[in-house]
């Protein structure tokens, strides 16, 4: 199946010299929730402007379901819904006009019923006839997200998505993204939020310093790049980590009864330092284990690149 997104030796450099892509290559399948990860300043919204035509790219080459974004440009655009991160809305306009005025921008013919379908799924059905004036931040987000999916794109760009957005909102929005993969459309995010990339994607991506530096399954990334911390709630107080005991490089734990041994899926030693443990005559109490976040796994990632 060829891919709904075809980065390639992709670079960018801006008037004042700054390199904010490096050859960035990256291939997106359609029907996929992709999270693009890294920090301030690594890449992610030059990447996205310059996918969505606006931002010029230096060398390389993008195509958006087969088209060109250079050559084909209103063919490319027309397949991609862009949701940014500044919350730009016309104030005086109703939230019914606005996002009908965004689809007549792609040349769509008018589709009431498709604008109605839309605001529904968004929970803004019932906002259809306020002005954007008087929305709340978070309201104004889902306008955003709903003039994005106006004209029927086959990749939704999500920058951010749920900036500023409580909690209940952003479950919300996390149903509606799985949503939308259902229908086959293909969702991109950037975000801070590393849960929600954790909570959504089916694939990672991360970038820093204008270079991708990993693009991985999701599950995979969290198996391969995840530790696992085994802690060891033990009967007695223990003042100091035993002799007999200091080639597992344990450390001590919350209080004076807890160790905890670190670990990866593919090196471990667990039974040689349950069996070290028993031959030192401390007692267990219970045994618990914990893995790596997304996040943890993100902050070694790009520490390893800076």
């Amino acid at each position: 199946m060829d891919p709904i997104l075809n980065v390639s030796g992709l670079t960018k450099t801006y008037a004042s010299g700054f390199h904010a892509l490096k050859g960035v290559d990256l291939t997106i399948q359609a029907g996929e929730i992709f999270a693009l990860l890294g920090p301030n300043g690594a890449g992610k919204t030059t990447l996205i402007s310059i996918i969505c035509g606006l931002v010029n790219p230096g060398e390389g080459s993008v195509t958006v379901g087969g088209h060109d974004i250079i050559r084909d440009y209103r063919q490319a655009r027309s397949l991609i819904g862009l949701v940014p991160q500044e919350l730009t809305t016309d104030a005086f306009e109703t939230v019914w006009d606005t996002v009908s005025y965004s689809r007549g921008l792609f040349g769509k013919k008018a589709d009431p019923a498709h604008i109605e379908k839309v605001l529904k799924s968004l929970s803004l059905w019932s906002k259809k006839d306020n002005r954007l004036i008087t929305l709340s931040g978070g309201m104004k987000r889902r306008v955003l997200i709903a003039k994005a999916l106006s004209h029927e794109p086959r990749i939704l760009f999500l920058d951010e998505p749920t900036a500023g957005v409580d909690v209940s909102l952003r479950q919300d929005m996390w149903q509606l993204v799985r949503s939308l993969r259902d229908t086959g459309v293909t969702v991109i995010l950037t975000t801070h939020y590393i849960e929600e990339a954790e909570e959504m994607a089916d694939r990672i991506g991360v970038i820093d310093q204008g270079r991708i530096i990993l693009v991985q399954d999701k599950h995979q990334l969290m198996r391969t790049l995840g530790k696992k911390e085994l802690i060891l709630m033990l009967e007695d107080t223990l003042p100091d980590i035993p002799e007999a005991l200091s080639s597992f490089q344990l450390r001590p734990g919350a209080d004076d009864r807890e160790l905890v041994y670190t670990y990866d899926s593919r090196h471990n030693d667990i039974a040689s330092l349950l069996a070290a443990i028993d031959r030192a005559g401390l007692r267990l109490r219970d045994i618990q284990t914990r893995q790596s976040s997304l996040e943890e796994i993100f902050v070694r990632l790009v520490g390893r690149t800076s």
